[in-house]
């Protein structure tokens, strides 16, 4: 995550006064970098990754072999992972490409890093006259925000709603968790999440915004409380509503919302049973599951 690699690139900065930036600015096909994916690299430690592999470990050292030299320009490296390719080959064979820019970062960098840790929805800007320099026209560039793009609400804080909050923060979700039930041990102990509050699910709607980034995930305590909420977000556009619990307590939810005159395309929108089918047993397995849904929602249209 963009806010996570910068409080550790302010970390080893103020220990080790420079290190070389590495950021993917482009990719194609099958390149194990995908654009946005940040490295650093300092003479005694190191952070993150540009891909992995052979590719990754002879830039480390080309990266480490700048270090040694005096103050450089912003520059790009082409990646072709193909054994074929006349120039630029990466080592690897998996057949895309990436382009990798190098950047040359000291202490005087600290009070934009400053910027990006404290400023919320803060923009960062990477072209080849170097980071967040104004320009109108560029040879190449990439820009980001420190703000996490998807946001993810679970609605339901008891063992699974922790479960997938751990598991979701390992990922680039904005997790927001939801539980009509006052001092529920497993919310206390939910550590993972960046928002957490107990409402009346009668009035979930007003917590809850539509949007195009916004995942909605329903496991709540049973059938009753299932059945109050979705009955409120089912007219909501959201990227993702899903819904936890049996074939045949969802057959039964869904045909009684019908029956009350409900959209049945609307319900068919609806992820349930929620989750990848890998026969999941355990509450970690279900939320590896739902995780895995939620990002091939998330990729599918990459």
């Amino acid at each position: 995550m963009v806010l996570d690699f910068y409080k550790k690139l302010n970390q080893i900065l103020q220990s080790e006064k420079r290190l070389v930036l590495m950021v993917v600015i482009a990719n194609e096909g099958s390149s194990p970098g995908r654009k946005g994916f940040k490295m650093l690299v300092a003479k005694n430690q190191m952070f993150g990754t540009i891909g992995g592999g052979i590719m990754e470990h002879k830039l480390v050292e080309f990266a480490e072999s700048l270090l040694d030299k005096p103050t450089f320009e912003p520059f790009i490296k082409h990646q072709i992972h193909d054994k074929s390719a006349p120039k630029d080959q990466s080592g690897m064979i998996c057949s895309g490409q990436q382009t990798i820019a190098f950047y040359d970062i000291t202490a005087e960098f600290l009070p934009l890093v400053e910027q990006i840790i404290n400023e919320k929805d803060f923009v960062i800007s990477y072209s080849n006259l170097g980071i967040n320099i104004p320009a109108e026209n560029t040879e190449w560039s990439l820009s980001e925000t420190n703000s996490l793009a998807q946001k993810v609400y679970i609605i339901g804080g008891g063992h699974v709603g922790l479960a997938l909050s751990e598991v979701l923060s390992r990922m680039e979700f904005e997790i927001h968790i939801l539980d009509h039930r006052e001092n529920l041990n497993t919310m206390e102990a939910n550590n993972f999440v960046h928002s957490k509050q107990t409402v009346e699910f009668e009035e979930i709607g007003n917590y809850i915004p539509e949007g195009g980034n916004v995942y909605v995930v329903i496991m709540s305590f049973g059938y009753r409380t299932d059945d109050i909420i979705i009955r409120q977000l089912i007219n909501k556009d959201f990227l993702y509503i899903g819904m936890l619990g049996s074939k045949e307590k969802i057959s039964t939810l869904f045909q009684n919302m019908v029956e009350d005159g409900f959209d049945k395309d609307r319900i068919a929108r609806v992820y349930a049973p929620i989750g990848i089918d890998i026969k999941s047993e355990t509450t970690q397995e279900i939320a590896i599951s739902v995780a895995a849904q939620l990002i091939r929602v998330k990729n599918q249209n990459r």
